[in-house]
């Protein structure tokens, strides 16, 4: 055959629900022989979602997606698309992260993971083997490479291997997280497959939040001449016919469309929004709670929920004390009327008078001071738990990362919740994000079209409120230098020389330093959130909480 049609699905599996996953590809298959396409890729492990981690030593597991595997295959007897699948399966000498070839009723042929990588967020080398290296399948007549993943991403000769064993073409189905600019980096790891290999190649990424990780899609395609074939959109489904045409040079993708995709602050927010929506609604929460303070940290909160689920799933508290200011009083209230969501006050005076009155014998003859600010916070926090309780809707925590990173958070306290989309934007980047989005609405949101965050909350210095006259920057940098010392730090690994000769003051470095590593110990029991940055706290940092080491 000289033309073929390749159907390839940008599509939001769910991580252990085998039998949805299967139906969605059920689906898109369907769609796909509608348009004609002979062929349909998914994306790595479609069937069992990825990542899955220890889920795939349970044999049931195992067991499940196989036979979800067996079931696709039946499907294809019907004489209409193949499909290439990703599963997890157990070979004779361990698990193997693979694809299926189905096609005419039967399984045609099954390729294995070779390179696992265990870094960062990944770490597949705990829970699978690699496989062989792989030759091409035979898909009616035509020879296919299909490299997985981090088979195009390191070092390992799979593709070139691959092209001297006879592909024609490579579909390369992946599990790539998002990270600002993210997509052309993977432009460029497959540029440098399709040089060396002289092949032309389709990158397919999945899509959806899991847990911290959100999945962006942002699928593409370059000819064998390195020209940009296609490129889908990022952090929404689709079903993109890609046609193909052999010719005297070999195979090359024809009349394909490239989407515009967001860039900076827009694509951000819009992980920050997919990665959110997906956690509540996977997990099966009616709504969400949160407190808002009249700060820009839980106003970009609420806008996000918002956005992410809807006004009538969003529910906002202000839990003033006596330090709350009128200013933040009228800036929570104006941001719920503009989001449109349902808005409570609950003072919180009478249950902190409960609980000093309750400690007044054992703290008599101290000062007041951080115990008294943190009753507080642990005052707010038990009541979001309460209501959570109550009413079965999941509470959202709001800090930031720079606040998480020099534990400027209150454990049981402001850090209750069950997720956090904003814990990997550093403080002026929530500023930077919270400043995009009142110019513009994404498509298929549910907030205000502009607007969405009163101006006034933007520009006001921040404030905890738990004490007369309070500003963050009585305590810490200004937040451009806070910020840019802790990305030094964090994402960087800088060492203190280094950040100094920036311009930066060195007791400043070495306080913060001081201050990152102590707060190890909140981050390991805060909630899980979206991850934005190169390396975010958890997946991609793992510092010990025991740790005496100072760069000196």
């Amino acid at each position: 055959m000289d033309r073929m049609k390749i159907a390839l699905a940008q599509l939001n599996p769910t991580v252990g629900d085998v039998v949805g996953n299967l139906e969605k590809l059920r689906h898109a298959r369907r769609q796909a022989k509608e348009q004609g396409a002979d062929l349909l890729l998914s994306t790595e492990l479609f069937l069992s979602g990825y990542q899955p981690e220890d889920l795939v030593m349970k044999p049931a597991f195992l067991e499940a997606c196989r036979k979800a595997v067996d079931d696709l295959a039946a499907d294809t007897a019907d004489g209409g698309p193949g499909i290439i699948v990703g599963f997890p399966r157990m070979g004779e000498n361990g698990r193997h992260n693979s694809v299926a070839l189905l096609d005419g009723g039967e399984v045609v042929a099954i390729r294995d993971k070779v390179d696992l990588p265990n870094y960062g967020e990944f770490d597949e080398k705990r829970v699978f083997i690699p496989g062989d290296m792989p030759g091409p399948v035979n898909f009616r007549g035509v020879r296919i490479g299909i490299p997985i993943c981090e088979d195009i991403w390191g070092d390992l000769g799979v593709c070139e291997t691959l092209a001297e064993s006879g592909a024609e073409l490579l579909l390369s189905p992946n599990g790539s997280p998002y990270y600002r600019g993210k997509v052309d980096v993977r432009h460029q790891v497959v540029l440098k497959q399709v040089i060396e290999s002289g092949l032309p190649l389709v990158y397919l990424n999945t899509l959806g939040g899991q847990d911290e990780l959100v999945f962006d899609g942002g699928s593409f395609g370059f000819n064998a001449d390195k020209t940009l074939a296609f490129q889908m959109p990022q952090f929404t489904e689709e079903l993109r016919l890609c046609e193909w045409v052999r010719g005297d040079e070999g195979w090359r993708i024809e009349g394909g469309v490239v989407s515009d995709l967001p860039v900076g602050e827009e694509s951000d927010y819009r992980a920050c929004v997919l990665g959110f929506a997906d956690y509540v609604n996977k997990n099966g929460f009616k709504g969400v709670v949160l407190g808002l303070s009249g700060g820009i940290d839980s106003a970009l909160c609420a806008a996000i929920a918002v956005d992410a689920l809807g006004t009538e799933r969003v529910h906002c508290v202000m839990l003033p004390y006596r330090y709350t200011s009128d200013e933040s009083l009228k800036d929570a209230a104006d941001c719920a009327k503009a989001l449109g969501c349902r808005y409570d006050i609950v003072p919180i005076e009478e249950p902190v008078i409960g609980f000093q009155s309750a400690l007044s014998d054992l703290f008599e003859g101290t000062e007041e001071g951080i115990t008294e600010e943190n009753l507080q916070s642990r005052t707010r926090g038990t009541i979001l738990m309460a209501i959570s309780n109550k009413f079965g809707s999941m509470v959202v925590t709001t800090g930031n990362k720079s606040e998480m990173s020099v534990g400027y958070a209150t454990l049981y306290g402001d850090m209750n919740g069950g997720f956090n989309p904003i814990k990997d934007l550093y403080k002026m980047q929530v500023y930077g994000v919270s400043a995009w989005r009142n110019t513009k609405r994404p498509e298929g949101m549910f907030g205000p079209e502009t607007n969405a965050i009163p101006q006034n909350i933007i520009d006001k210095k921040p404030s905890a409120e738990l004490r007369p006259n309070q500003t963050d920057q009585d305590s810490l940098p200004p937040y451009p230098d806070l910020d840019d010392i802790l990305e030094c730090l964090v994402e960087k690994e800088m060492s203190v020389d280094a950040v100094v000769e920036r311009g930066h003051d060195r007791e400043t470095v070495h306080r913060v330093e001081h201050l990152l590593y102590i707060a190890e110990y909140k981050r390991r029991q805060s909630a899980p959130g979206v991850k934005i940055t190169r390396k975010n706290f958890g997946r991609d940092r793992r510092y010990p909480i025991t740790n005496r080491f100072r760069d000196r």
